[in-house]
Protein backbone atom coordinates (compact mmCIF):
# COMPACT_ATOMS: atom_id res chain seq x y z
CA UNK A 1 0.00 0.00 0.00
CA UNK A 2 2.82 2.44 0.86
CA UNK A 3 4.71 1.45 -2.27
CA UNK A 4 1.73 2.24 -4.37
CA UNK A 5 1.34 5.60 -2.72
CA UNK A 6 5.02 6.25 -3.15
CA UNK A 7 4.80 5.13 -6.69
CA UNK A 8 1.77 7.31 -7.24
CA UNK A 9 3.49 10.30 -5.59
CA UNK A 10 6.55 9.85 -7.75
CA UNK A 11 4.41 9.59 -10.85
CA UNK A 12 2.43 12.67 -9.82
CA UNK A 13 5.60 14.68 -9.08
CA UNK A 14 7.10 13.75 -12.41
CA UNK A 15 3.90 14.81 -14.19
CA UNK A 16 3.95 18.29 -12.53
CA UNK A 17 7.58 18.83 -13.46
CA UNK A 18 6.93 17.80 -17.02
CA UNK A 19 3.92 20.05 -17.32
CA UNK A 20 5.89 22.96 -15.87
CA UNK A 21 8.75 22.33 -18.26
CA UNK A 22 6.37 22.22 -21.18
CA UNK A 23 4.79 25.48 -20.05
CA UNK A 24 8.19 27.14 -19.70
CA UNK A 25 9.23 25.87 -23.10
CA UNK A 26 5.98 27.12 -24.64
CA UNK A 27 6.46 30.48 -22.96
CA UNK A 28 9.99 30.73 -24.31
CA UNK A 29 8.83 29.82 -27.80
CA UNK A 30 6.05 32.37 -27.58
CA UNK A 31 8.48 35.10 -26.49
CA UNK A 32 10.83 34.18 -29.32
CA UNK A 33 7.97 34.26 -31.82
CA UNK A 34 6.81 37.62 -30.49
CA UNK A 35 10.34 39.02 -30.69
CA UNK A 36 10.72 37.65 -34.20
CA UNK A 37 7.42 39.23 -35.19
CA UNK A 38 8.49 42.52 -33.64
CA UNK A 39 11.78 42.40 -35.53
CA UNK A 40 9.91 41.80 -38.77
CA UNK A 41 7.55 44.69 -38.02
CA UNK A 42 10.50 46.98 -37.19
CA UNK A 43 12.21 45.99 -40.42
CA UNK A 44 9.02 46.57 -42.37
CA UNK A 45 8.57 49.98 -40.71
CA UNK A 46 12.16 50.85 -41.54
CA UNK A 47 11.66 49.95 -45.20
CA UNK A 48 8.46 52.02 -45.31
CA UNK A 49 10.26 55.04 -43.81
CA UNK A 50 13.14 54.62 -46.26
CA UNK A 51 10.71 54.42 -49.17
CA UNK A 52 8.86 57.52 -47.97
CA UNK A 53 12.13 59.39 -47.56
CA UNK A 54 13.18 58.39 -51.09
CA UNK A 55 9.79 59.47 -52.46
CA UNK A 56 10.15 62.83 -50.68
CA UNK A 57 13.65 63.34 -52.11
CA UNK A 58 12.41 62.54 -55.60
CA UNK A 59 9.40 64.83 -55.17
CA UNK A 60 11.54 67.69 -53.85
CA UNK A 61 13.94 67.21 -56.76
CA UNK A 62 11.08 67.24 -59.28
CA UNK A 63 9.58 70.37 -57.74
CA UNK A 64 12.97 72.08 -57.73
CA UNK A 65 13.59 71.20 -61.38
CA UNK A 66 10.08 72.31 -62.31
CA UNK A 67 10.57 75.63 -60.50
CA UNK A 68 13.83 76.19 -62.36
CA UNK A 69 12.16 75.41 -65.67
CA UNK A 70 9.25 77.74 -64.90
CA UNK A 71 11.64 80.42 -63.70
CA UNK A 72 13.74 80.01 -66.83
CA UNK A 73 10.65 80.20 -68.99
CA UNK A 74 9.55 83.35 -67.16
CA UNK A 75 12.97 84.92 -67.68
CA UNK A 76 12.92 84.00 -71.36
CA UNK A 77 9.48 85.56 -71.83
CA UNK A 78 10.64 88.66 -69.96
CA UNK A 79 13.73 89.01 -72.15
CA UNK A 80 11.64 88.50 -75.27
CA UNK A 81 9.23 91.22 -74.14
CA UNK A 82 12.10 93.63 -73.46
CA UNK A 83 13.64 92.91 -76.85
CA UNK A 84 10.31 93.49 -78.57
CA UNK A 85 9.94 96.97 -77.06
CA UNK A 86 13.57 98.10 -77.13
CA UNK A 87 13.88 97.52 -80.87
CA UNK A 88 11.50 100.36 -81.77
CA UNK A 89 10.97 102.46 -78.68
CA UNK A 90 13.44 105.22 -79.45
CA UNK A 91 11.76 105.77 -82.82
CA UNK A 92 8.33 106.13 -81.21
CA UNK A 93 9.51 108.77 -78.74
CA UNK A 94 11.37 110.62 -81.45
CA UNK A 95 8.01 111.03 -83.20
CA UNK A 96 6.55 112.88 -80.20
CA UNK A 97 9.45 115.23 -79.56
CA UNK A 98 12.14 113.22 -77.81
CA UNK A 99 14.98 112.71 -80.33
CA UNK A 100 17.03 110.36 -78.21
CA UNK A 101 20.53 109.67 -79.48
CA UNK A 102 21.45 106.77 -77.23
CA UNK A 103 19.68 103.71 -75.88
CA UNK A 104 21.01 101.33 -73.20
CA UNK A 105 19.44 98.17 -71.80
CA UNK A 106 19.44 96.88 -68.22
CA UNK A 107 21.38 99.80 -66.80
CA UNK A 108 22.40 99.40 -63.15
CA UNK A 109 23.04 102.42 -60.95
CA UNK A 110 25.32 102.04 -57.94
CA UNK A 111 26.77 104.50 -55.46
CA UNK A 112 29.69 103.67 -53.17
CA UNK A 113 29.28 100.01 -54.14
CA UNK A 114 25.63 100.20 -53.06
CA UNK A 115 22.96 99.17 -55.54
CA UNK A 116 20.43 101.92 -56.24
CA UNK A 117 18.29 100.77 -59.15
CA UNK A 118 18.18 98.92 -62.43
CA UNK A 119 16.48 100.39 -65.48
CA UNK A 120 15.22 98.09 -68.23
CA UNK A 121 15.69 100.72 -70.93
CA UNK A 122 17.56 104.02 -70.58
CA UNK A 123 17.03 106.51 -73.42
CA UNK A 124 18.99 109.77 -73.44
CA UNK A 125 20.13 112.87 -75.30
CA UNK A 126 21.61 116.18 -74.22
CA UNK A 127 18.40 117.45 -72.62
CA UNK A 128 16.46 114.42 -71.41
CA UNK A 129 16.90 110.95 -69.99
CA UNK A 130 13.97 108.55 -70.03
CA UNK A 131 13.61 105.62 -67.65
CA UNK A 132 11.52 102.80 -69.08
CA UNK A 133 10.18 99.82 -67.12
CA UNK A 134 9.12 96.86 -69.27
CA UNK A 135 6.86 94.06 -68.03
CA UNK A 136 5.13 91.13 -69.67
CA UNK A 137 2.01 91.87 -67.62
CA UNK A 138 2.09 95.42 -66.28
CA UNK A 139 0.38 96.20 -62.95
CA UNK A 140 -0.22 99.23 -60.72
CA UNK A 141 2.45 97.92 -58.34
CA UNK A 142 4.95 97.90 -61.20
CA UNK A 143 4.09 101.54 -61.85
CA UNK A 144 4.62 102.46 -58.18
CA UNK A 145 7.95 100.63 -58.04
CA UNK A 146 9.11 102.43 -61.16
CA UNK A 147 8.19 105.82 -59.70
CA UNK A 148 10.30 105.08 -56.64
CA UNK A 149 13.37 104.74 -58.87
CA UNK A 150 13.19 108.33 -60.09
CA UNK A 151 14.15 109.96 -56.79
CA UNK A 152 17.16 107.64 -56.55
CA UNK A 153 18.28 108.33 -60.12
CA UNK A 154 17.66 112.09 -59.71
CA UNK A 155 19.89 112.13 -56.64
CA UNK A 156 22.50 110.07 -58.51
CA UNK A 157 22.56 112.50 -61.46
CA UNK A 158 22.56 115.64 -59.28
CA UNK A 159 25.60 114.33 -57.42
CA UNK A 160 27.36 114.20 -60.80
CA UNK A 161 26.14 117.62 -61.96
CA UNK A 162 23.96 115.96 -64.59
CA UNK A 163 21.08 118.41 -64.91
CA UNK A 164 19.17 116.69 -67.66
CA UNK A 165 15.46 116.30 -67.05
CA UNK A 166 14.12 112.86 -66.27
CA UNK A 167 10.92 111.54 -67.83
CA UNK A 168 9.46 108.08 -67.61
CA UNK A 169 7.52 105.38 -69.37
CA UNK A 170 6.17 101.93 -68.66
CA UNK A 171 5.62 99.24 -71.28
CA UNK A 172 3.84 95.91 -71.27
CA UNK A 173 2.71 93.14 -73.56
CA UNK A 174 -0.42 93.07 -71.40
CA UNK A 175 -1.60 96.36 -69.89
CA UNK A 176 -4.99 96.43 -68.14
CA UNK A 177 -7.07 99.52 -68.78
CA UNK A 178 -6.98 100.58 -65.14
CA UNK A 179 -3.18 100.35 -65.09
CA UNK A 180 -2.89 102.40 -68.27
CA UNK A 181 -5.03 105.16 -66.74
CA UNK A 182 -3.15 104.94 -63.44
CA UNK A 183 0.26 105.30 -65.08
CA UNK A 184 -0.82 108.25 -67.23
CA UNK A 185 -2.26 110.01 -64.18
CA UNK A 186 1.16 109.63 -62.58
CA UNK A 187 2.72 111.40 -65.57
CA UNK A 188 4.21 108.36 -67.29
CA UNK A 189 4.00 107.45 -70.94
CA UNK A 190 2.52 104.01 -71.58
CA UNK A 191 3.77 101.82 -74.42
CA UNK A 192 1.61 98.97 -75.71
CA UNK A 193 2.08 96.04 -78.00
CA UNK A 194 0.26 96.74 -81.25
CA UNK A 195 0.17 93.73 -83.55
CA UNK A 196 3.76 92.95 -84.52
CA UNK A 197 4.98 96.37 -83.37
CA UNK A 198 4.69 98.68 -80.38
CA UNK A 199 2.91 102.00 -79.97
CA UNK A 200 2.67 104.77 -77.40
CA UNK A 201 -0.81 104.69 -75.93
CA UNK A 202 -3.11 107.56 -76.81
CA UNK A 203 -2.81 110.23 -74.18
CA UNK A 204 -5.75 112.12 -72.67
CA UNK A 205 -6.04 115.81 -73.54
CA UNK A 206 -4.93 116.88 -70.07
CA UNK A 207 -1.89 114.56 -70.05
CA UNK A 208 1.32 116.21 -68.98
CA UNK A 209 4.46 114.09 -68.67
CA UNK A 210 6.03 114.41 -65.28
CA UNK A 211 9.59 115.67 -65.12
CA UNK A 212 12.07 115.09 -62.36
Amino acid sequence: MEHTEKSNNTETKWTYEKVWAVLMESRQQMQEQMQDQKNKMDESQKRIEENLAEMKRNTDKSISEMSKNIGGLGNSIGRLTEAMFSAELWKKFSEIGYPFTRQSERVKFTENNRFLAEIDLFLENGDYAMLVEIKTDLSNDDVDEHLERFEKIRHYMDARSDNRKLVGAVAGAIVPENTLIYAQRKGLYVVLQSGDAVAIADMPQNFKPREW
